[in-house]
């Protein structure tokens, strides 16, 4: 198969283009359904006005897609290749578009979503991986900073798209904002098709000449014999033949402690994508406009806005690590985002108790402010820590089961924001300002200084 001719940095650049194009399609599914959701729209008229628990279930089956997608590369990964999953996780997710455009009915709607969330539970699995082992360690923090970037700005395009056809009449208002992730997909297709796999994969696979041609080009040299080339094949074989030396992979490998701590590291890999989720941040940027309409008293035009703007603040955040994640370590950036994300909400908590519309302003400044304390530590840290951690025999296994508890904790998130919401209203926050207060201890005793 025929692939880009670049070589160097320019290789690099263009790996990390198909990579971003995979998070900006997560972004983008991320936040296309929370203004469609929970208005008197063409979207509530063409499906009977779902109550609360059927909008949670709309938005969340989703990520009961993106999980039975992670299993998937769980199991079937390592043999299928890194670069195949992603070219797999892309056209899955045209089919599952093509189902949710034409979606009719609750249950065509139902099995679109969860087929879209298998495609990106490939991708959200595969990614990581596949850039951790075809980009320099040097690098690597920065780059995956800007993958979590470009997920926001997915989410931003999301939310104005969904602003903007809010006021155009009919079926276009709805269908035309879920049909256009086909757009991102078939890019991230055509961008998979011309790259090449990872090299470690390659030779980890018997297929040595191939994975030397690809190190080349990373290293920017002509030849395969280059001694930079031949160094880097050797490091991978070397590598590859101590992992080897226990045998075949065995999954019980995952369950043992030793030396090495596999179980230490896939519960570590775990526990940061928990983290991650029990912040609260699906709640608002699945959910803004609900969030902002339901427990502040919002109109639903302000609260579209507010949404919108609130990924903006989002987004702008998101680029804060690109200069700190590599300068400072992964655990004081945790530990710092996870004290503000906690002290947020519960000033939002104690503004929205008292009833009042500067209040419910005021809280509106506390849900931007989250957003720039989550941009600093959880959002990018958790899609970076599982690859960096794990030991390269367990590598892609480590970051298919943390995505796949990532998602199941996305579900259980979205799942109950909206009849939380509806029950509870403002108390809400409360909630997840406990977790993260939780959060600070527990990183600084559980995630050791060599780890992060």
């Amino acid at each position: 198969m025929w692939i880009m001719p670049l070589r160097g940095k320019y290789m690099v650049w263009a790996i990390t283009a198909c990579c971003c194009q995979g998070f900006l399609l997560l972004g983008y599914d991320q936040g296309v359904m929370s203004s469609i959701i929970g208005a008197d729209n063409q979207f509530g008229k063409d499906f009977n006005h779902p109550d609360p628990t059927t909008q949670g279930t709309i938005v969340a089956i989703y990520d009961i897609g993106c999980a039975v997608g992670s299993l998937i590369v769980f199991f079937y990964g390592e043999a299928i290749g890194r670069k195949r999953m992603i070219m797999s996780g892309a056209a899955t997710m045209l089919v599952g578009t093509a189902i949710l455009t034409s979606s009719t009915t609750l249950a065509q709607l139902y099995v679109g979503r969860v087929v879209t969330g298998i495609g990106n539970g490939f991708n959200s699995s595969s990614i990581p991986v596949y850039q951790s082992e075809t980009c320099g360690g040097e690098v690597r923090g920065k780059l995956v900073s800007l993958n979590s970037t470009v997920t926001i700005i997915g989410l931003v395009i999301a939310y104005w798209l969904d602003f903007g056809l809010s006021f155009v009449d009919g079926p276009a208002q709805w269908r035309f904002p879920i049909g256009f992730q086909a757009f991102f997909a078939l890019c991230l297709l055509f961008q998979g098709l011309v790259l090449p796999d990872s090299p470690r994969w390659l030779i980890a696979h018997g297929y040595k000449d191939e994975g030397a041609r690809v190190i080349a080009m990373l290293e920017n040299q002509a030849s395969t014999n280059h001694p930079d080339v031949v160094r880097v094949t050797k490091e991978i074989e070397a590598s590859l033949a101590l992992e080897s030396a226990g045998g075949p992979f065995r999954y019980k490998e995952l369950l043992e402690g030793g030396k090495i701590q596999n179980f230490r590291r896939i519960c570590l890999c775990i526990g940061v994508n928990v983290m991650q989720q029990f912040t609260g941040a699906n709640m608002i940027n699945y959910l803004a406009p609900v969030v902002y309409q339901n427990t502040m008293g919002l109109s639903r035009n302000l609260s579209l806005i507010l949404g919108g703007f609130t990924a903006v603040t989002y987004m702008f955040a998101s680029f804060i690590p690109l200069w700190t994640i590599d300068r400072y370590g992964r655990r004081p950036l945790l530990m710092i985002s996870a004290t503000g994300l906690s002290l947020c909400f519960i000033v939002a908590a104690a503004l929205l108790s008292t009833g009042t519309k500067n209040a419910a302003f005021g809280a509106t400044a506390m849900v931007f402010l989250f957003q720039i304390f989550l941009g600093i530590g959880y959002l990018p840290i958790p899609w970076l820590y599982p690859a960096e951690i794990s030991t390269t025999r367990i590598r892609s296994r480590g970051s298919a089961i943390s995505s796949f508890f990532n998602w199941m904790c996305v579900f259980a998130v979205v799942e109950m924001t909206p009849p939380a919401i509806a029950n509870i209203n403002w108390r809400v926050f409360i909630i997840f300002a406990i977790f993260n207060a939780c959060w600070v201890p527990l990183v600084s005793i559980v995630l050791c200084p060599e780890y992060g």
